[in-house]
């Protein structure tokens, strides 16, 4: 009930967001009403916990500092650019965004010229024609292996707390190689399993086609059919829903939270698993910041429109670990809740 009412006001907020392309409130600056300044705040999937999470504290920003955050979602590179000019036509001298497509960077950089607007890409890295990082945009970010680093390390802290033979226990990466931060998380928790003394050549990919739960249920569910022998598996993935996915597979084929264990990133979406009353095989899950992504860029952007205070061009955040002892605690004291 709680995510259909959010995504029913994540839609809402879509559409009050783009209302603009078709009037909107005119003022003398090309769009603003007369009053707060306004910064947008453009993410790739307004119905995704953590974007909601985000607006939440934008909105606590411009609580503070008195200005309006203009919420839009774009899921394609065609609403991103309609999203730009929006902003530009309600006044708004800046925004934040997630972009749905990394490869979008030049052309939303081109736009922003354009309306001589600044901004900030958050979440995800803008990526250039060359393939490379566009280190001369400005960014927020996780460190992305350092965050999959610290899910490998607990994952093989757990399996040796459990005394699982590493003979009988195998690694399910579900993995999603086309996104760059979440190559960068599954890597690095691979990398630090490795570091820690687990065998290689029992790690096993499951690609999954697309970021969802229904997709990494799919992919590994071929992954255990090809390995009916391993009896026990450690999980990880590059958010919760990934782990989520992998999780209803074993489930589906009688792995239990005594032989799978599962730690994802996010910690988001992972709530409904740590609210059932019977423990699931989804162990953890490392809560990102979301006040900082939300807060500190749409506070960065603001300060830079209105005093010249120009941001870092790169600032990374990094995460804590959840799991069903600790995290409504944990969750309160990073004001993800009340």
């Amino acid at each position: 009930m709680k995510n259909t009412t959010m995504r029913l006001a994540a839609a809402g907020i879509v559409l009050a967001g783009l209302a603009a392309l078709s009037g909107g409130c005119k003022g003398k600056d090309g769009g603003a009403a007369a009053g707060k300044p306004r910064i947008g705040f453009i993410v790739k999937q307004p119905e995704e916990p953590w974007f909601q999470l985000e607006w939440k504290f934008a909105d606590e920003a411009g609580a503070k500092y008195g200005f309006e955050v203009v919420k839009i979602g774009a899921p394609d590179g065609e609403k991103v650019l309609a999203a730009i000019d929006s902003l530009a036509a309600q006044g708004a001298k800046g925004f934040v965004i997630c972009t749905p497509d990394v490869r979008l960077g030049p052309a939303i950089v081109a736009r922003a010229k354009s309306h001589k607007m600044k901004f900030m890409a958050v979440d995800d890295q803008f990526v250039g024609p060359d393939g490379k990082f566009m280190t001369d945009v400005h960014y927020l970010g996780i460190s992305a292996r350092k965050i999959g680093q610290s899910v490998g390390r607990e994952l093989y802290e757990q399996m040796k707390k459990r005394t699982w033979p590493a003979e009988e226990t195998a690694v399910c990466a579900v993995t999603f190689e086309e996104l760059d931060t979440a190559r960068e998380r599954t890597d690095g928790a691979i990398e630090a399993l490795i570091e820690a003394g687990f065998p290689r050549e029992r790690i096993y990919k499951a690609p999954q086609q697309k970021a969802e739960v229904e997709h990494a249920l799919n992919a590994v569910d071929v992954l255990l059919t090809q390995h009916p022998e391993v009896k026990r598996w450690l999980i990880c993935g590059m958010n919760d829903s990934a782990v989520m996915g992998a999780v209803r597979a074993m489930e589906s084929r009688g792995f239990t939270p005594d032989t799978a264990l599962g730690i994802g990133i996010n910690g988001t979406d992972c709530i409904v698993e740590f609210e059932k009353a019977t423990p699931t095989a989804f162990y953890a899950s490392v809560l990102l910041a979301p006040r900082r992504h939300g807060f500190e860029t749409a506070e960065m952007v603001y300060k830079w429109v209105t005093e010249g205070v120009e941001p870092p061009l790169d600032t990374r955040t990094t995460g804590i670990l959840i799991h069903r002892d600790n995290y409504k605690q944990v969750r309160k004291e990073q004001g993800v809740t009340d």
